[in-house]
């Protein structure tokens, strides 16, 4: 397990946080029970309690005293994860209800010929496509940028921001156009609308988002 924990010892060094590896059977540590969540049922996710907990200096991961700087290049490229994860929810979703919407029918023809379905398609591809092409962008700002750049830190909070935001729309109208069988499990529009919450929130909430783009802007 790899955590982040205070280090300094004196009043001097206070805040000094370091990263540090912690092995499996390590006296002290505990992983409890599992939590039970509301979407994510495949992410084994576990509150860890560590009593008394020791391992040697050289465990600790990079410089001590790092571990802050550590923990913030890891936040930045993981909002472009989460924003590749909420793009590929949305497409799911975007294919699920064309399926759907070709298949059912109602007054004889598919629901997919009536106005109301076509347009929901229609902004659920637009927007798939532009939450797609911001990901895309900000992956390679990391590339060729690099994980410090202005550009890149800007370019990942929009991207985590559309594209999370983008997944939840989509989850919400994807079960809209599956009607009472959007709310059943044997569907997987049910699945994706449990699931998609936790985009707008792991990585920085939205609202820290809109913050770090400000920031970026100069404001």
């Amino acid at each position: 397990m790899t955590i982040t924990a205070v280090t300094a010892r004196s009043e001097a060094a206070r805040g000094e946080i370091s990263a540090i590896m912690v092995p499996q059977g390590t006296p002290g540590y505990t992983v409890e029970k599992s939590y039970r969540k509301l979407g994510w049922h495949s992410s084994d996710t576990h509150p860890l309690t560590f009593q008394d907990c020791r391992v040697p200096e050289g465990s600790v991961l990079g410089k001590r005293g790092g571990g802050y700087r550590q923990f913030l290049h890891t936040l930045a490229g993981g909002r472009v994860a989460i924003a590749a994860l909420s793009v590929g929810l949305a497409q799911a979703c975007l294919d699920a209800s064309l399926t759907y919407a070709r298949e059912r029918k109602q007054f004889g023809k598919p629901i997919s010929s009536f106005q109301a379905i076509q347009f929901k398609l229609a902004d659920m591809a637009m927007e798939v496509e532009l939450a797609r092409t911001i990901t895309y962008k900000a992956a390679c700002a990391y590339e060729y940028s690099g994980e410090s750049s202005p550009e890149f830190r800007k370019l990942a909070a929009m991207a985590k921001l559309y594209a999370s935001e983008t997944s939840k729309r989509a989850t919400d109208q994807a079960v809209q156009i599956h009607g009472g069988n959007g709310f059943m499990e044997e569907y997987p529009v049910a699945r994706y609308y449990r699931d998609v919450k936790v985009n707008e929130i792991g990585e920085g909430t939205s609202e820290v988002q809109r913050i770090l783009i400000a920031r970026e802007l100069g404001l």
